[in-house]
Order: structure tokens, then C-alpha cells, then sequence
């Protein structure tokens, strides 16, 4: 016998491999052996619990059957340890699992009629059965949507297997939004069917870039009927995006053409482009359930962004915010997940019964749901004409919600035409400019076309407007410096960075970027710093010649007063921004336009001139104050005495007042600054001879002066800090 330890495949050690040929020598490698294999059994005997649990428990994922879209029984099953991403026997992939540093992540969809053997292919393919319900496995059908992996030389796919019966159609959009790939599948015996139509126009309108497809069941049929079957295909996706798609037949229960199959995957594979790890973190959730020991847990492909362990994360649309517990990926417990893999995130904080499918997991706080979106919408060409404002069933990502379809230049949408169209949800949808979507009709529930989001905080419009058609033009096909500039330019208030953000799911360095090559283009200007905030050069400037026109009607308006008060002249500036009135106004500032003295704007340069019954007027006020020391006049009284009308009287009355030579005590009581000065000596004489106390009585024998005055003259002598008061008294300070 051989000296070493050997271990042989699977999870243990064979019970020849734990002994030793040395005897007692060896005792202690053997106790170690054995301690292995104690490990190794409680993991494996661990693992089978948990996927025992999983396959006997059932999970609601929804509230009811309709919302489920299942016959029978709605409950979804209770995901799988595969399903989860826990550990699994190796035996299930013909390839070792690889780094999950170092691989490719790449998600294939499958798509085809019912019975035509998409969940027969996958799991030829990968080892694992992708129908995860009693139900499923009872009718021989494919219900809900199914998940497995493969491993090819540095690539991981992970498999959606979606249902291919038309009643479950919604079901199968919640799984091929977020496909690198899509992999067509054929039954030989059959060839082209309904359901083959209707996945392959989903597939285009959702864009889905490249594919592979299957002819599945070869053996059935003779040379000649597999001919005719591939002409027809050929024929079918001519002038699409699989019209060079390698056509593979297969069969998976002889296994001929799996080899060749599992080739074509990977050269796809390898020109499927990096999902850029950078963006924003987005994964629609297309199951979610609770199981025993993990709390709740919710799967779906991660789209874009990446997300790790204890990261704080917002569920839209409700704005409940979680903390992910753990992360599984690509059959194993991982800290970080990115973008292009399937992903179960097991979150701390929410209880199962909150989340439905549709819902997304993405970065607190930076995103808005939906209600209302402009899109560029396209209509089949075997769809009928499609009128504005029918009611459609919306589809994106995982998320489903009915519509109201309006069409912005026209009444009626033709086959096979694209128009610009505002929709209208009845429930709220997280999605971002640049997603795609699918409508289907709304009675009889069929697939019709599809499109794609260009704004997702979208306006009402009027119809045939053509100021629209070009704004909407530019979101479409301009690049970020175009697209940027629009939506400022249509944002009279001008836009933050965080509502650029929600509005373009760019990141902060994507929008920094964009708006230093429009305001060097003179596009854009920033506003304010804190927070950051642009709008367009034109908004600021035409509020400028506003606040031009303004200054010079108040200035008409009133010669005798030096400036308007800045909150009344925001006022004459319309609704425009706080930001964008201060930038304008610090841009006529800075011109020598205009000059800022207080709280008072003016015309730069400006000096009021007084005509000679002015002059006379504003001389008489003043000495008829003087005089009158302490013992004021009433104003009336003062204007019966000036040669010119009262408006003018009360404008010079301003001017002595901002020259400090009147003093308004009260609203009705105004003193020469000569008699205050003589009362505030008078004062300090008071408490160098008879002390700092001051009655209200002894301020009036001081002072000569009745109750009527002796009382708002000693509050202004509190508010200057002259006096405080202390009970009914005062103290000179």
C-alpha cells in the first residue's frame, strides 16, 4: 500500500484512502484523515439538507395566480440549492467550475414553441433540469422561467430556460430582458410554429444582438426533412439579426450535435462584449422566496454595476431600503457580484411577502420610478393598426404594468411603422433611457411590437408639436453632450447633478464630462457649485435681459428711489430659478450693468436727481423734524406744508430715511438723528448723576415727551442697546 492520502472524486474520502500502510507511525496522519472526512460529511450532509428543504417546501413569490401567470398551483417552488448558486456535486458540468475573477459571464435565453425542447436541450447541455416545479415536472410542460449553468474554457453561461406555451408568454418576457444571447430552438418534426414567431419578434424588438440556433429532435427525422427544416429556418430569419447565426441540429437524447452546439456557445460567447462594471448597479428580480437559515432571498440578472456584501441598496419601486446579507453566483457563495451573471442576493431588512417580481434592487437614492416615459415605439408588421391612446401591456425587464399608449404626431400607428409615443403606466417601473421594452395588445393578449425609453421623467406634450419631434430626435440618436444640453435646455429651472443622474443613469464622471464639452461649447453654464447645478447659457441670458428691462421700468417708475429690493425684482424675473436669477444677476454685476447696494438693486451708476419743488420739499421735512425735536408732528401735518403731492412727499420721506437723516422709531413716528443724538446724551448725563435705573416715569419727566411717544422711543432704545428692560424699568447701558 502507498504511504500518502489520496483523496478520490466527490465530497469524501474513500474509506481504503483514509488508512496507512505504517501502522502505529501513522496514527496521527489517520486521526487527521479522519477529521477531514468528519468535515466533509457535515458539509455534503449540510448541502443536502438545504437543497432537501428547498425542493419540498413551496414558496409564494406572489400574491395570487393571476399575478403568477401558473395554472393550479401559484406558488412557485421553493428555489433549489442550484438555483440559490450553493454548492453542487461537480459531476453536474463536464467542466470544472473556473475563477469567478477570471471568467466571462455570459447569460443565454432560450426561445421557441412549446414542446419544441428547450428544457430537454438546457439540460442535455449543463447536467441540471431547469423545471423547478411539481407542476412543471407533472405536465411535462415548462411553467415558469428556469435557470442552469455551463462552463466552457473561460466562460461561465448561465441558461434561462423560458416557458414556450403562449399563456405563459409573460412569464418568459420576465427572463429574456437581460440576455446577452439568445439561443433559437427548433424542433425538426415541427419546424416553424406560433410561439417560434412570437419569441423571435420579442427577441428583435428587444434588440438582442446575436444567437444560435437549435434544431432539436434531429434523430426523429430522416436527411431529407431535416433539409427542409433547415431551408425553412433560413428562410425565416432572413434579413434579421440571426440570419448568419450558426444552425446546429441536435438531439438531446442520442446526443448528436451537442459538441458542436457547445462550440458555437462558446465562440458567441467570446464576442459578446465586458458588461461595463462602472455603470449603476440594476438587478430585476425575477423570483424571490424565504428559506429557512438565509432569511430572504431574491434572483435575477445582474444588468449592469456590480454589488458586494453589506452594501446598502434601495428596492424600487416602493424605496425600501435593505442590506444584502450574502451573495450567490455561478454555484458558489461570493462577495461581489457584477454585471452579465445570474445573482440570488439574500437581504437583511425586508420580509419576503414585500417584494414581487418586477421590482429592482439598484443604489439607494439615486434613481426615480417611472409613471411616465417618451419612447421611439415600433409596431409589427403582423399587428393591426394601433390607435392613439389604446390601453397596451407594458413589458421591461421583469417588471409588467398597463399603459396608455399616446401618440405624439399622428392617431393611429400602421404595421410594421415606428412613431414617437408617450406611455403612460398605471404603476411605477424603474427603467432608464435606453431600455428596451415589448407591448402586447391588450385584448387579446398578443405580442404587437415593442420599443425604447428616451425619457423617463417625460413631460406632458402637446400633440404635433415640432419642437418636441426634435427634442426627442436628440435624446435618441445625439451623443451625451447633445443629449445633456436638451434636457437642461427643456428644464427652465435648470438640473441638478442628482436629477441628471435619476433622469440618464450616467454616472457622475459620465455627466461631468459631458457638461465641461458644452460649457465649453458655451451650451451650459454652471449656476451654483453647492449643490451642483447647470442650465442652459440661453436661460441664463435671457433672464439677464429680463432683469435689464426690469431695473429700467422700476427706475421710470420711481426716479425718486435709488434701487428695487432683490426678493421684488426675483419676482419680476417670472419662474425662473432661484440659481439661475442669482447667475444672472451676478453676470450684470460683474458687467457694470447693474449695482447691488443692500438689499437694493440699481442701475449702475445711477444718482437721484431732485427738481427744485423736490429740493425745496425734502429741505422742509427736514427742518420741520429738527424743529420739532421730541415732540414730532404727525406726517400729515408736515405734508400740508410741501409744495409738491403726497406719492412724491412719501418718496422723499424714503430718501431721508435711507440717509439716516430721519429715524423711523415706529410705523407713524419718525425723529431728526440731531434730537435722538441729544437723547442719547441726555441719557448718559441721567445715569452719571442719578444711576442706571430709568422709570418709565422718570423718562418722561426727562424727556418732556407724553406716554404716546415715551413708549415706542424706549422699545427702539432696547432694540439699539441703549436700554434693556428689567420689569417695568429700564437700565441704561
Amino acid at each position: 500500500m502507498a504511504g500518502a492520502v489520496k483523496p478520490v472524486r466527490g465530497p469524501l474520502y474513500s474509506v481504503r484512502a483514509l488508512w496507512c500502510c505504517d501502522g502505529d507511525s501513522n496514527i496521527q496522519r489517520l486521526t487527521s484523515n479522519l477529521q477531514k472526512a468528519k468535515k466533509r460529511l457535515i458539509a455534503t450532509f449540510t448541502n443536502l439538507e438545504i437543497e432537501s428543504t428547498c425542493s419540498q417546501q413551496r414558496t409564494s413569490q406572489f400574491s395570487n395566480r393571476n399575478k403568477n401567470g401558473l395554472s393550479g398551483n401559484s406558488d412557485f417552488a421553493r428555489a433549489s440549492a442550484f438555483d440559490l448558486g450553493l454548492l453542487r456535486p461537480l459531476a453536474s458540468s463536464p467542466h470544472p467550475i473556473p475563477s469567478m475573477e477570471s471568467t466571462k459571464h455570459v447569460i443565454v435565453g432560450t426561445a421557441g414553441h412549446i414542446d419544441h425542447g428547450k428544457s430537454t436541450l438546457v439540460e442535455a447541455l449543463t447536467g441540471t433540469n431547469p423545471d423547478r416545479l411539481e407542476e412543471e415536472k407533472r405536465r411535462g410542460i415548462t411553467i415558469d422561467l428556469g435557470f442552469a449553468f455551463l462552463d466552457l474554457e473561460g466562460a461561465r453561461l448561465g441558461f434561462v430556460d423560458v416557458p414556450g406555451h403562449e399563456r405563459f408568454v409573460r412569464n418568459m418576457l420576465a427572463g429574456v430582458g437581460g440576455i446577452d444571447l439568445v439561443l433559437l430552438v427548433i424542433a425538426a418534426d415541427e419546424s416553424i410554429k406560433p410561439q417560434t414567431r412570437e419569441h423571435f419578434d420579442i427577441c428583435r424588438m428587444l434588440g438582442i444582438p446575436r444567437g444560435i440556433i437549435a434544431i432539436t429532435k434531429s434523430d426523429l427525422v430522416d436527411a431529407d426533412v431535416l433539409g427542409l427544416a433547415r431551408l425553412e429556418i433560413e428562410e425565416f430569419v432572413r434579413g434579421s439579426f440571426l440570419e448568419a447565426a450558426p444552425i446546429v441540429p441536435v438531439s438531446a437524447r442520442t446526443g448528436a450535435g451537442l459538441d458542436m452546439l457547445k462550440q458555437e456557445l462558446l465562440r458567441s460567447a467570446q464576442s459578446v462584449p465586458e458588461r461595463d462594471v462602472t455603470r449603476h448597479f440594476r438587478l430585476p428580480i425575477d423570483r424571490s422566496f424565504a428559506m429557512k437559515g438565509f432569511g430572504t432571498v431574491v434572483t435575477g440578472t445582474l444588468v449592469s454595476g456590480a454589488v458586494k456584501v453589506e452594501d446598502e441598496v434601495e428596492l424600487y419601486p416602493p424605496r425600501s431600503r435593505v442590506r444584502v446579507r450574502g451573495l450567490h453566483s455561478g454555484g458558489k457563495s461570493v462577495t461581489r457580484a457584477v454585471a452579465g451573471q445570474r445573482t440570488a442576493v439574500n437581504l437583511a431588512g425586508i420580509e419576503r411577502e414585500e417584494i414581487e417580481r418586477g421590482m429592482v434592487l439598484a443604489p439607494p437614492g439615486i434613481f426615480e420610478p417611472a409613471r411616465r416615459l417618451d419612447a421611439r415605439v415600433t409596431l409589427l408588421g403582423s399587428a393591426r393598426p394601433l390607435r392613439s391612446r389604446a390601453r397596451v401591456h407594458f413589458h421591461q425587464g421583469t417588471a409588467e404594468a398597463i399603459a396608455e399608449m399616446v401618440l405624439l404626431d399622428r392617431n393611429e400607428l400602421a404595421p410594421g411603422a415606428s412613431a414617437f409615443a408617450q406611455l403612460r403606466l398605471e404603476k411605477p417601473v424603474l427603467l432608464l433611457p435606453g431600455d428596451r421594452f415589448i407591448l402586447r395588445q391588450f385584448s387579446p393578449v398578443e405580442t404587437i411590437g415593442g420599443g425604447v425609453a428616451l425619457d423617463v421623467r417625460a413631460a406632458r406634450h402637446r400633440r404635433n408639436d415640432p419642437a418636441v419631434a426634435q427634442f426627442l430626435e436628440t435624446l435618441e440618436r445625439g451623443n451625451r453632450e447633445e443629449i445633456l444640453s436638451a434636457l437642461v435646455a427643456a428644464s427652465p429651472q435648470g438640473l441638478s447633478l442628482e436629477q441628471i443622474i435619476a433622469r440618464t443613469g450616467w454616472t457622475e464622471a459620465d455627466v461631468r464630462q459631458a457638461a465641461t464639452k458644452a460649457i465649453d461649447a458655451k451650451r451650459l453654464r454652471v449656476v451654483t457649485a453647492l449643490p451642483w447645478t447647470i442650465a442652459s447659457a440661453k436661460s441664463v441670458a435671457d433672464c439677464a435681459a429680463v432683469l435689464r428691462k426690469a431695473i429700467e421700468d422700476f427706475h421710470r417708475a420711481n426716479p425718486l428711489l435709488p434701487g428695487i429690493p432683490k426678493q421684488e425684482l426675483r419676482g419680476r424675473a417670472g419662474k425662473t430659478s432661484a440659481e439661475i436669477f442669482l447667475a444672472a444677476l451676478d453676470d450684470l454685476v460683474k458687467a457694470g450693468t447693474l449695482a447691488i447696494s443692500g438689499d437694493l438693486v440699481q442701475r449702475a451708476g445711477r444718482e437721484i436727481a431732485l427738481s427744485d419743488e423736490e429740493a425745496r420739499a425734502k429741505e422742509l421735512i427736514e427742518k420741520e423734524f429738527e424743529r420739532a425735536g421730541l415732540t414730532v408732528p404727525s406726517f400729515v401735518a408736515v405734508l400740508e406744508k410741501l409744495p409738491v403731492e403726497s406719492r412724491r412727499a412719501q418718496k422723499i420721506l424714503q430718501i431721508l430715511l435711507r440717509e439716516k437723516v430721519l429715524i423711523k422709531v415706529a410705523d407713524d413716528l419718525v425723529f431728526h438723528r440731531a434730537a435722538m443724538a441729544r437723547l442719547r446724551e441726555t441719557l448718559a448725563k441721567y445715569r452719571r448723576e442719578r444711576g442706571e435705573r430709568l422709570p418709565i416715569p422718570a423718562f418722561k419727566e426727562l424727556t418732556g415727551i407724553t406716554r404716546k411717544y415715551a413708549i415706542p422711543l424706549l422699545e427702539y432704545l432696547d432694540r439699539e442697546h441703549v436700554t434693556r428692560r428689567v420689569g417695568d424699568e429700564r437700565v441704561i447701558l
